[in-house]
């Protein structure tokens, strides 16, 4: 279907139910979170079309010098919108803690809710779709690839134009070229096949299981961030506040350490990685995971004495600055570099479902234990 197309589409889907979230409906709590995983699911299919194709299209459009550089600064954006998100659930909780103050520090013996905390997530949810939203023009704006038009749709004619209009400078297509791809038009290996195996074989499962071992530990400490939190007593216990209250205590707590940790890991991978390589940004980042991670959990009993608590915060922000400036970020730039233009964003898209694989078991792991 093209990168373009799809691009607006999964843009879309992401506005539609990002808004959608924050207006879950249903008769009790469970109908509520039955809609709201609904929406989120499709959410997440926006989301899962997204990745691969903001790494696919800017390596379509980077030069080889630049372009670890270039796909990594698009993922490290990320890191602005964890900020964000945390700024807005601080603004948001704490207005509500202004307007409603007897709420806001009421203590339900029984779960902890107050009425209020029902606006609170939906705004907080529905935001999510201003930031998207504003993005929808640019894209539409933006030509199909010049490699995606060239290499798949065989329009060379078509990719000269598109090259032209982004880069201001006249391109000719070259009539050799035009005539060896109408040669090779029938020569192309799927993804399926025999010869993709024995080329890119290798490489897949390399993207693959690099991903998925990597988010069995990632997406376990975010989803129990606030667990860890409440351990070491940097926030209170859930019994001992209310939703708001937690909401605005979570919050500052996970933006302080994406703004020490998560984003400088981020922009250092973008400022080496076309220096010191991908390989060695991986393998270091794995490394250093392992032994602060190790550092933490061995000796923590010791961890959770009330005078260590800042060095758990410290070793814990090394651990996500070490993923952040490390496998966090390879395993989203090489698949976009390594596999054949007409599979690259299929490629990528394997590798980041294989990647949320391991957060889910990682996740349910540490449920069921």
């Amino acid at each position: 279907m093209g990168r373009k197309r799809v691009y607006g589409m999964t843009l879309m889907l992401m506005v539609i139910c990002s808004f959608a979230s924050g207006l879950s409906f249903g008769k009790d709590p469970k109908g509520v979170m039955a809609t709201l995983c609904f929406f989120r699911f499709w959410l997440g299919f926006g989301i899962g079309g997204d990745y691969p194709l903001s790494a696919t299209i800017m390596s379509e459009y980077a030069n080889k010098k630049t372009r670890g550089d270039f796909i990594a600064a698009v993922f490290a954006m990320q890191g602005f919108g964890i900020l964000a998100g945390g700024m807005v659930a601080i603004i948001v909780s704490s207005a509500f803690k202004a307007k409603f103050p007897a709420a806001a520090y009421q203590v339900d013996p029984i779960g902890s809710t107050v009425p209020e905390a029902d606006y609170v997530w939906r705004i907080i949810l529905m935001f999510g779709a201003i930031p998207a939203l504003l993005t929808y023009y640019w894209r539409m704006k933006m030509p199909e690839t010049a490699r995606y038009t060239a290499l798949v749709a065989k329009n060379v004619k078509q990719a000269a134009a598109d090259m032209s209009k982004v880069l201001q400078v006249e391109i000719e297509a070259e009539q050799v070229k035009i005539e060896q791809l109408g040669r090779n038009k029938g020569k192309d290996f799927g993804l399926f096949s025999s010869e993709f195996l024995r080329r890119h074989g290798l490489h897949l499962l390399g993207t693959t299981s690099t991903w998925f071992h990597l988010d069995i530990a990632f997406f376990s400490q975010n989803l129990f961030q606030k667990d860890i939190f409440s351990a070491i007593g940097w926030i209170p216990k859930a019994k001992t506040t209310n939703a708001i209250d937690e909401v605005f205590r979570i919050a500052r707590a996970q933006t302080l350490i994406a703004l020490c940790s998560t984003v400088p890991g981020y922009w250092f991978t973008v400022a080496f990685i076309d220096k010191i390589g991908r390989f060695a940004i991986q393998l270091m980042g794995f490394f250093f995971m392992t032994v602060f991670m190790f550092a933490l959990a061995i000796p923590y009993h010791h961890w959770t004495l009330k005078d260590n608590r800042i060095g758990f915060v410290v070793m814990y922000s090394l651990t996500l600055f070490f993923a952040n400036f490390g496998p966090n970020a390879t395993t989203f730039v090489v698949p976009a570099e390594i596999f054949p233009a007409r599979l690259r964003s299929t490629c990528h898209g394997i590798s980041a479902a294989a990647g949320k694989a391991g957060g889910d078991s990682g996740g349910f792991w540490l449920l069921v234990r």
